[in-house]
């Protein structure tokens, strides 16, 4: 068996292992107002971290382009509170103008 497979399947039992605990898991626990709070902040937290490393990193560098640009243009529509198809048609018109004049 290849240590590639040998990684698959480890995972695939990890990945298992912590689905089971977590419907394991008591209600009473998961009821608690802190926990709560906690989980409906993490995806949240999860989805502004991707975005944040996907606008400014390119594999192992930091690099400020035009896709800084499409996400400022998206912050400030959502200042405005603007509809979310505004909010991503304006972001890809920012970037591709930011695109076209860099070059």
């Amino acid at each position: 068996m290849t240590p590639q497979w040998i990684a698959v399947i480890g995972t695939s039992l990890l990945a298992f292992t912590l689905k089971y605990l977590g419907h394991s898991v008591p209600a009473s626990w998961l009821s608690h107002p802190r926990i709560q709070r906690i989980n409906t902040l993490i995806p949240i937290v999860l989805l502004t971290a991707l975005v944040a490393v996907n606008s400014v990193t390119v594999k192992t560098k930091i690099i400020f382009d035009h896709r800084l640009a499409g996400l400022a243009v998206a912050v400030t529509a959502l200042l405005f509170k603007l509809p979310f198809p505004v909010i991503v048609a304006g972001a890809a018109i920012g970037s591709a103008i930011a695109y076209h004049y860099k070059y």
